[in-house]
């Protein structure tokens, strides 16, 4: 089977135990990974995935995951949303409740929303890891990756001047840009689906306020997940929220109905 028919197949599919096996048996081997003791089955087809299960790419994705956090612990060690509640309080961040026509989670940031004399460029990027981390458990995501929109409507020299050069080679470490200049309503049509989209964004979802607030108490109901993926990141940790299981469920529904 080639890479995507493999993605398809559930977890705990035994046609996966060979590829996550071997990830896993090439983690511990690692140098670079050697205070690292065990890897979940969870945690290991989260990079299989990413990389439509070619162990050696996908070895390089997790050393690049595990060097990163290594080297930001001022980010990676603290996934509390709750400490930057008033941050989210603005409408700054949201993921759209629907995905894209690929499948892809979309994710809107609205930097002209983030005071830096109130917020560090640190708390903010942060907001972005919790994020990763919570959708990076759905098997969707896992499958279809996901597309971020960044409002640069507003941005300053208050937020340029918070962007050291160290930072911004951790955040252009894990993005690809495309850049839209003011005709975005028409362009943004050519990347995402307009039902997937705010009407502020040209689209025909939910307005932006409303899931900015739906993804911050999502956030806030996450604490507690965060928390546990902050200290064993490599464990499997199950998504225990009811909203979570109701928003796969509603997820799957749709897809069957199109």
């Amino acid at each position: 089977m080639n890479g995507p028919q493999l993605s398809d197949l559930p977890d705990d599919s035994e046609q996966l135990d060979p590829h996550v096996s071997g990830l896993r048996q090439r983690a511990l081997q690692s140098s670079e990974l050697s205070a690292v003791t065990s890897f979940s089955r969870g945690f290991l087809l989260k990079f299989l995935r990413a990389r439509d299960f070619d162990v050696e790419l996908c070895l390089k994705l997790l050393l690049n995951y595990q060097r990163w956090r290594r080297e930001s612990p001022e980010l990676s060690g603290c996934l509390s949303p709750s400490s930057v509640l008033g941050l989210l309080s603005t409408s700054y961040h949201a993921v759209l409740p629907q995905r894209d026509h690929a499948g892809s989670r979309v994710l809107i940031y609205r930097i002209g929303q983030w005071n830096p004399k109130d917020w560090s460029a640190f708390q903010v990027f942060r907001v972005s890891l919790m994020t990763s981390e919570i959708i990076s458990m759905e098997t969707q995501t896992q499958r279809q990756g996901l597309k971020v929109i960044f409002d640069l409507q507003g941005w300053s020299l208050g937020h340029a001047m918070q962007i050291n050069p160290s930072l911004a080679r951790k955040i252009s470490s894990v993005l690809s840009i495309h850049m839209h200049g003011a005709d975005f309503h028409d362009s943004l049509s050519d990347f995402f689906s307009p039902a997937a989209l705010p009407p502020e964004y040209g689209g025909e979802g939910p307005g932006i306020e409303e899931v900015c607030r739906d993804w911050t108490n999502h956030l806030l109901q996450s604490e507690g997940l965060l928390q546990q993926i902050a200290a064993h990141p490599t464990a499997d940790i199950a998504i225990s929220q009811e909203n979570s299981l109701i928003s796969e469920e509603a997820e799957n529904e749709q897809y069957s109905e199109e």
